[in-house]
């Protein structure tokens, strides 16, 4: 058997974590800051939420295609995500940043904006600010936005099939593994990766509960020892 896959799966899933991580953190801070654009910026990061995967990977394939301003940009950089591992990180970023966004947003609107308020009033500045006060008060659901966004990233499969293609040892994720696999009768292969896959799902959901639980009980014990 072919480990491949995996493999893959998880360097696209981390390497698409770290950059949801990012993007996730930035955009929900800054939505944050919006007044009247807030539910159109809101509404357009989080329409990969709601749209097929196959879609998304439709706009992202038009997006880098040979055909595009960015496409050819690239193309004179010597650079082609269309078919490659780095497409198939592409197209789990877009496809988990919602999660991390909005999960992001919710914890930070969690945070007493009492304490945000005195903060400033002592001089923070918004980026010390963001790094000492609002991300750590609201780190429990940052972190656990984080796992769920890896969950989302290792299953990932219309819009990783539409623009990094299925090409065994390269860009073959263990869900595109999965579809070839039935695609070619051959049953007793696709039953051992879904097999994996739920395990490793089960595993990220089983470490996002412990992690809220731990957190949880951390913060009751502050709270009845007075802190």
């Amino acid at each position: 058997m072919d480990y491949s896959p995996l493999w893959i799966s998880i360097k696209v899933a981390v390497l698409a974590t770290i950059a949801t991580f990012m993007l996730g953190l930035l955009a929900a801070r800054w939505v944050l800051s919006l007044n009247k654009l807030r539910f159109v910026v809101d509404g357009i990061f989080s329409l990969p939420m709601v749209l097929p995967p196959t879609v998304v990977g439709f706009f992202l394939l038009i997006l880098f295609g040979k055909n595009s301003g960015l496409g050819q940009l690239l193309m004179r950089m010597g650079l082609n995500v269309l078919f490659t591992w780095q497409g198939a990180v592409i197209a789990a970023t877009v496809v988990s940043f919602p999660i991390m966004y909005r999960t992001s947003i919710g914890a930070f609107e969690q945070v007493d904006k009492n304490l945000l308020h005195a903060a400033r009033t002592l001089g923070m500045s918004e980026v010390k600010l963001f790094f000492k006060v609002l991300l750590p008060v609201s780190w429990p659901g940052v972190a656990a936005a984080t796992i769920l966004a890896f969950a989302r990233a290792l299953g990932e499969f219309g819009a990783t099939i539409m623009l990094a293609g299925n090409i065994p040892g390269r860009t073959q994720t263990m869900s595109v593994a999965i579809y070839t696999a039935m695609q070619s009768g051959n049953r007793a292969l696709a039953y051992r990766w879904v097999a994996i896959i739920m395990a490793l799902s089960f595993i990220t959901i089983f470490l996002m509960n412990y992690w809220t639980s731990h957190q949880n009980t951390l913060l009751k014990g502050r709270g009845r020892s007075g802190y």
